[in-house]
């Protein structure tokens, strides 16, 4: 069955809180707005996925994770349309919302700008200088680096067995990448945004930036992935996502798939839409959210 109806759908992040699905639907609606205007699936799945970044309870934008040095928020996000275009950001630092500046990535030749280059290009293209450091991400730093004195000892799983706080590790650690898929009637497009996660190196670069990684966009729909970035860059997950739906896989199935093809102790979640609807689903649950726009006879 085809769905006519526009349609969005956004996830908070692999570990976000479920109950807080009202921070992914109010998204949906900056990005049925966006769809109203007749301004198309990409700028729709930019617009809520800008929304998620100014939420500070996701790990992305404003919500984004001070890295061990306590000083250090670097971070990622892209866009891709159906007909292949893909712009993105990596390690982009002071800026409010980095997926704007992935958005205009896709105005130059390029796919992916990093690090300095990133940031000079967005202050040269009119974003103002912006701190993104919460009292939120003060405190998981202070929760990280407090129970990891000897991390260099533990393997993940041993310390999520261990942990004797009383905030989950996983909460402590922070939620993984927001991101968005669209469905414009015509095409469909996807964005991504991610603070990163406290314990890596400088300048590490995650599944987001990377096209067919965390985010997947062709003809026959639109995958948006989220976790542990290393491994689902390696596992290229989206683009073999995709590659379902175009073997005739539901969205429902494809997510099933997809948490199916890393090992239990990696950290996935996803949402996947095709003409036919939408799902979602993450390993250690997931607030998301899809909407579709009221199709008028």
């Amino acid at each position: 069955m085809q769905n006519p109806a526009p349609t969005i759908v956004c996830h908070a992040g692999s570990a976000s809180n479920p109950e807080h699905v009202d921070g992914p639907g109010l998204a949906c609606d900056q990005g049925l707005e966006t769809l109203a205007r007749k301004e198309g699936a990409l700028a729709a799945a930019v617009a809520a996925t800008r929304w998620l970044e100014d939420d500070v309870r996701f790990n992305a934008g404003t919500g984004s994770n001070l890295r061990l040095d306590g000083s250090t928020i670097q971070m990622d996000a892209s866009c891709m349309g159906s007909n292949g275009e893909f712009g993105a950001v990596a390690a982009i630092e002071r800026v409010k919302n980095p997926v704007d500046v992935a958005f205009l990535v896709l105005k130059t030749p390029h796919i992916l700008l990093a690090g300095d280059g990133a940031t000079a290009f967005a202050r040269r293209s009119g974003f103002d200088e912006f701190d993104p450091t919460t009292p939120g991400a003060r405190e998981r730093l202070r929760t990280v680096t407090s129970a990891t004195d000897g991390i260099g000892e533990w393997t993940r799983p041993e310390l999520e067995r261990a942990w004797n706080f009383d905030t989950p590790l996983r909460a402590a650690l922070g939620t993984d990448t927001v991101g968005c898929v669209a469905w414009d009637g015509e095409g469909f497009a996807g964005a991504l945004s991610s603070g990163g996660t406290t314990t890596v190196l400088r300048g590490r670069v995650g599944d987001v930036p990377l096209p067919g990684c965390g985010l997947y966009v062709g003809e026959h729909g639109a995958v948006a992935a989220t976790g542990d970035g290393e491994y689902i860059a390696r596992a290229l997950l989206a683009y073999r996502c995709h590659a379902q739906l175009e073997a005739g896989r539901t969205p429902t199935e494809v997510v099933a798939w997809a948490l199916g093809q890393l090992a239990l102790t990696v950290d996935v979640g996803l949402v996947v839409l095709d003409r036919s609807g939408f799902a979602g689903g993450s390993r250690h649950g997931m607030a998301w959210a899809g909407r579709s726009a009221e199709v008028r006879p």
